[in-house]
Protein backbone atom coordinates (compact mmCIF):
# COMPACT_ATOMS: atom_id res chain seq x y z
CA UNK A 1 0.00 0.00 0.00
CA UNK A 2 1.09 3.85 -1.02
CA UNK A 3 1.80 5.87 2.20
CA UNK A 4 -0.84 8.32 0.64
CA UNK A 5 -3.26 5.27 0.54
CA UNK A 6 -2.37 4.28 3.91
CA UNK A 7 -2.49 7.56 5.14
CA UNK A 8 -6.07 7.81 3.29
CA UNK A 9 -7.49 4.94 4.87
CA UNK A 10 -6.40 6.24 8.49
CA UNK A 11 -7.90 9.57 7.89
CA UNK A 12 -11.25 8.44 6.91
CA UNK A 13 -11.62 5.84 9.93
CA UNK A 14 -10.59 8.79 12.57
CA UNK A 15 -13.43 10.76 10.38
CA UNK A 16 -16.11 8.24 10.86
CA UNK A 17 -15.14 7.80 14.75
CA UNK A 18 -14.39 11.22 16.30
CA UNK A 19 -16.23 14.34 17.00
CA UNK A 20 -15.54 15.80 14.11
CA UNK A 21 -18.31 13.43 12.66
CA UNK A 22 -21.09 16.74 12.28
CA UNK A 23 -18.11 18.92 10.43
CA UNK A 24 -17.52 15.68 8.02
CA UNK A 25 -21.66 15.53 7.32
CA UNK A 26 -21.47 19.71 6.63
CA UNK A 27 -19.07 18.90 3.87
CA UNK A 28 -20.01 16.04 2.45
CA UNK A 29 -23.87 17.96 1.91
CA UNK A 30 -22.05 21.16 0.75
CA UNK A 31 -20.95 18.89 -1.94
CA UNK A 32 -23.94 17.45 -2.91
CA UNK A 33 -26.22 20.24 -3.06
CA UNK A 34 -23.31 21.82 -5.25
CA UNK A 35 -23.51 18.92 -7.56
CA UNK A 36 -27.47 18.89 -7.98
CA UNK A 37 -27.00 22.91 -8.93
CA UNK A 38 -25.09 21.73 -11.75
CA UNK A 39 -26.38 18.60 -12.64
CA UNK A 40 -29.68 18.11 -11.23
CA UNK A 41 -31.42 16.59 -8.67
CA UNK A 42 -31.17 13.14 -10.62
CA UNK A 43 -28.73 10.28 -9.57
CA UNK A 44 -29.19 8.43 -12.84
CA UNK A 45 -28.52 11.45 -15.33
CA UNK A 46 -25.99 13.30 -12.55
CA UNK A 47 -22.86 11.21 -12.48
CA UNK A 48 -21.16 13.13 -10.38
CA UNK A 49 -24.54 13.40 -7.86
CA UNK A 50 -24.31 9.56 -7.88
CA UNK A 51 -20.77 9.60 -6.50
CA UNK A 52 -21.37 12.10 -3.98
CA UNK A 53 -24.65 10.20 -2.43
CA UNK A 54 -22.47 7.27 -2.52
CA UNK A 55 -19.79 8.80 -0.30
CA UNK A 56 -22.40 10.52 2.12
CA UNK A 57 -23.55 6.66 2.72
CA UNK A 58 -20.07 5.39 2.98
CA UNK A 59 -19.55 7.95 6.07
CA UNK A 60 -23.08 6.98 7.41
CA UNK A 61 -24.91 10.23 6.93
CA UNK A 62 -28.50 10.03 7.69
CA UNK A 63 -30.92 9.72 4.67
CA UNK A 64 -32.71 12.76 5.88
CA UNK A 65 -29.46 14.74 5.76
CA UNK A 66 -29.05 13.79 1.99
CA UNK A 67 -32.32 14.28 1.01
CA UNK A 68 -31.71 18.02 2.64
CA UNK A 69 -29.35 18.47 0.80
CA UNK A 70 -30.51 18.03 -2.86
CA UNK A 71 -33.22 20.14 -1.92
CA UNK A 72 -31.33 22.61 -1.38
CA UNK A 73 -29.45 21.88 -4.47
CA UNK A 74 -32.75 22.14 -6.37
CA UNK A 75 -34.28 25.29 -4.53
CA UNK A 76 -36.42 23.56 -2.37
CA UNK A 77 -35.28 24.67 0.50
CA UNK A 78 -34.77 28.15 0.68
CA UNK A 79 -32.83 28.81 3.65
CA UNK A 80 -29.78 27.97 1.90
CA UNK A 81 -26.59 30.58 2.04
CA UNK A 82 -25.16 30.46 -1.54
CA UNK A 83 -21.96 28.13 -2.12
CA UNK A 84 -19.34 28.73 -4.22
CA UNK A 85 -16.33 26.42 -4.53
CA UNK A 86 -13.08 27.91 -4.88
CA UNK A 87 -9.03 26.44 -5.26
CA UNK A 88 -7.04 28.36 -3.08
CA UNK A 89 -2.74 27.86 -3.37
CA UNK A 90 -0.65 28.19 -0.78
CA UNK A 91 2.44 26.84 0.27
CA UNK A 92 3.62 24.43 3.22
CA UNK A 93 7.52 24.35 5.37
CA UNK A 94 9.65 22.99 2.86
CA UNK A 95 8.19 24.30 -0.04
CA UNK A 96 5.88 21.71 -0.71
CA UNK A 97 2.85 23.17 -2.50
CA UNK A 98 -0.94 22.72 -1.83
CA UNK A 99 -4.20 23.26 -3.40
CA UNK A 100 -6.79 23.66 -0.92
CA UNK A 101 -10.58 22.79 -2.35
CA UNK A 102 -13.32 25.13 -0.34
CA UNK A 103 -16.96 25.07 -0.61
CA UNK A 104 -17.81 28.00 1.39
CA UNK A 105 -20.88 30.93 2.08
CA UNK A 106 -18.24 33.42 2.94
CA UNK A 107 -15.04 33.29 1.22
CA UNK A 108 -13.44 35.99 3.88
CA UNK A 109 -13.93 33.78 6.46
CA UNK A 110 -12.33 31.06 4.69
CA UNK A 111 -9.39 32.87 3.45
CA UNK A 112 -8.82 33.94 7.05
CA UNK A 113 -9.06 30.54 8.60
CA UNK A 114 -6.99 28.72 5.63
CA UNK A 115 -3.96 31.91 6.04
CA UNK A 116 -4.29 31.84 10.03
CA UNK A 117 -3.47 27.43 9.79
CA UNK A 118 -0.53 28.19 7.32
CA UNK A 119 0.77 31.22 8.98
CA UNK A 120 0.52 28.93 12.73
CA UNK A 121 2.66 26.29 10.79
CA UNK A 122 4.91 27.63 8.82
CA UNK A 123 3.26 28.07 5.48
CA UNK A 124 1.81 31.06 3.27
CA UNK A 125 -1.05 31.54 1.12
CA UNK A 126 0.08 31.61 -2.84
CA UNK A 127 -1.36 33.57 -6.18
CA UNK A 128 -3.30 32.06 -8.33
CA UNK A 129 -1.60 30.84 -10.72
CA UNK A 130 1.58 29.90 -8.60
CA UNK A 131 0.82 26.21 -7.93
CA UNK A 132 -1.60 25.03 -10.30
CA UNK A 133 0.20 24.61 -13.09
CA UNK A 134 2.24 21.68 -10.96
CA UNK A 135 -1.24 19.58 -10.88
CA UNK A 136 -3.33 17.71 -13.06
CA UNK A 137 -6.80 16.78 -12.62
CA UNK A 138 -7.69 12.71 -12.44
CA UNK A 139 -9.94 10.04 -11.87
CA UNK A 140 -8.63 7.89 -8.72
CA UNK A 141 -9.93 4.71 -7.18
CA UNK A 142 -8.85 2.74 -3.96
CA UNK A 143 -9.97 -0.26 -2.37
CA UNK A 144 -8.36 -3.15 -0.61
CA UNK A 145 -6.64 -6.22 -2.51
CA UNK A 146 -8.35 -8.96 -0.23
CA UNK A 147 -10.39 -11.22 -2.19
CA UNK A 148 -9.65 -9.87 -5.75
CA UNK A 149 -7.72 -10.77 -9.09
CA UNK A 150 -5.16 -8.27 -9.56
CA UNK A 151 -4.56 -9.35 -13.13
CA UNK A 152 -8.34 -9.25 -13.31
CA UNK A 153 -9.03 -5.99 -12.32
CA UNK A 154 -5.94 -4.49 -14.38
CA UNK A 155 -7.52 -5.63 -17.58
CA UNK A 156 -11.07 -4.22 -17.03
CA UNK A 157 -9.28 -1.11 -15.40
CA UNK A 158 -7.08 -0.91 -18.82
CA UNK A 159 -9.86 -1.75 -20.96
CA UNK A 160 -11.97 1.10 -19.73
CA UNK A 161 -9.44 4.13 -19.85
CA UNK A 162 -7.11 3.81 -17.12
CA UNK A 163 -3.52 5.31 -17.30
CA UNK A 164 -2.05 3.96 -13.95
CA UNK A 165 -2.61 0.96 -12.14
CA UNK A 166 -1.02 0.19 -8.77
CA UNK A 167 -1.48 -3.41 -7.18
CA UNK A 168 -0.26 -3.60 -4.00
CA UNK A 169 -0.09 -6.14 -1.26
CA UNK A 170 -2.96 -4.45 0.70
CA UNK A 171 -4.24 -1.53 -1.42
CA UNK A 172 -5.06 -1.39 -5.65
CA UNK A 173 -5.11 2.16 -6.91
CA UNK A 174 -6.14 3.04 -10.21
CA UNK A 175 -5.86 6.78 -11.80
CA UNK A 176 -7.62 7.77 -15.19
CA UNK A 177 -8.26 10.54 -17.10
CA UNK A 178 -11.29 12.24 -15.84
CA UNK A 179 -13.02 11.64 -19.11
CA UNK A 180 -12.35 8.08 -18.27
CA UNK A 181 -13.99 8.63 -15.09
CA UNK A 182 -17.73 6.94 -15.54
CA UNK A 183 -16.24 3.79 -17.04
CA UNK A 184 -13.62 3.10 -14.77
CA UNK A 185 -16.46 3.96 -12.22
CA UNK A 186 -19.03 1.29 -14.10
CA UNK A 187 -16.38 -1.42 -14.32
CA UNK A 188 -15.29 -1.90 -10.97
CA UNK A 189 -19.50 -1.66 -9.44
CA UNK A 190 -20.31 -4.39 -12.17
CA UNK A 191 -17.37 -6.27 -11.13
CA UNK A 192 -18.20 -5.76 -7.73
CA UNK A 193 -16.17 -4.14 -6.25
CA UNK A 194 -16.85 -0.30 -4.20
CA UNK A 195 -13.71 1.16 -3.98
CA UNK A 196 -12.58 2.95 -0.64
CA UNK A 197 -12.12 6.20 -1.90
CA UNK A 198 -13.66 7.46 -5.75
CA UNK A 199 -12.80 11.09 -6.51
CA UNK A 200 -11.70 13.45 -8.91
CA UNK A 201 -7.96 14.32 -7.35
CA UNK A 202 -5.24 16.50 -8.41
CA UNK A 203 -2.72 14.67 -9.08
CA UNK A 204 1.08 16.40 -8.54
CA UNK A 205 3.04 16.11 -11.56
CA UNK A 206 6.27 15.85 -9.98
CA UNK A 207 6.56 15.21 -5.40
CA UNK A 208 8.55 16.70 -2.79
CA UNK A 209 10.57 14.36 -0.90
CA UNK A 210 11.37 15.19 2.84
CA UNK A 211 12.78 13.02 5.62
CA UNK A 212 10.31 11.54 7.75
CA UNK A 213 10.26 14.07 10.84
CA UNK A 214 9.80 17.10 7.85
CA UNK A 215 7.11 15.29 6.38
CA UNK A 216 5.17 14.75 9.40
CA UNK A 217 5.15 18.42 9.68
CA UNK A 218 3.79 18.90 6.62
CA UNK A 219 1.07 16.17 7.17
CA UNK A 220 0.26 17.51 10.35
CA UNK A 221 -0.60 21.19 8.70
CA UNK A 222 -2.76 18.79 6.00
CA UNK A 223 -4.86 17.77 8.77
CA UNK A 224 -5.17 21.29 10.58
CA UNK A 225 -6.52 22.43 7.16
CA UNK A 226 -8.75 19.46 6.32
CA UNK A 227 -10.30 19.91 10.00
CA UNK A 228 -11.76 23.36 9.03
CA UNK A 229 -15.20 23.03 7.88
CA UNK A 230 -15.16 24.92 4.85
CA UNK A 231 -12.22 22.70 3.44
CA UNK A 232 -13.42 19.38 1.23
CA UNK A 233 -9.94 18.69 0.14
CA UNK A 234 -6.09 19.18 0.17
CA UNK A 235 -3.78 17.87 -2.36
CA UNK A 236 0.04 18.21 -2.14
CA UNK A 237 3.03 17.06 -4.03
CA UNK A 238 4.49 15.46 -1.08
CA UNK A 239 5.61 12.23 -1.42
CA UNK A 240 4.30 10.52 1.29
CA UNK A 241 6.09 7.54 2.59
CA UNK A 242 4.82 4.43 4.67
CA UNK A 243 7.61 5.41 6.94
CA UNK A 244 5.71 8.61 7.16
CA UNK A 245 2.43 7.88 7.97
CA UNK A 246 3.49 5.18 10.56
CA UNK A 247 5.18 7.92 12.75
CA UNK A 248 2.71 10.07 12.50
CA UNK A 249 0.03 7.38 13.67
CA UNK A 250 2.04 6.73 16.52
CA UNK A 251 2.50 10.33 17.98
Amino acid sequence: MSGHSKWSTIKRKKAANDAKRGAVFTRLAREITLTVRKGGSDPETNFALRLSIERAKNNNMPKGNIERAINRGTGKDKQDAQLEQILYEGYAPHGVALMIDVVTDNRNRSVADIRHVLTRLGGNMADAGAVAWQFQRVAYFAFPTENHDQEEIFELAVEAGADDITLGDDDIEIIAPVKAFKEVNDVLQHAGIRPDETAIRMLPNTVVQLTPDKAIKVMRLIEDLEDLTDVQQVYSNLDITEEAVSLLEAA
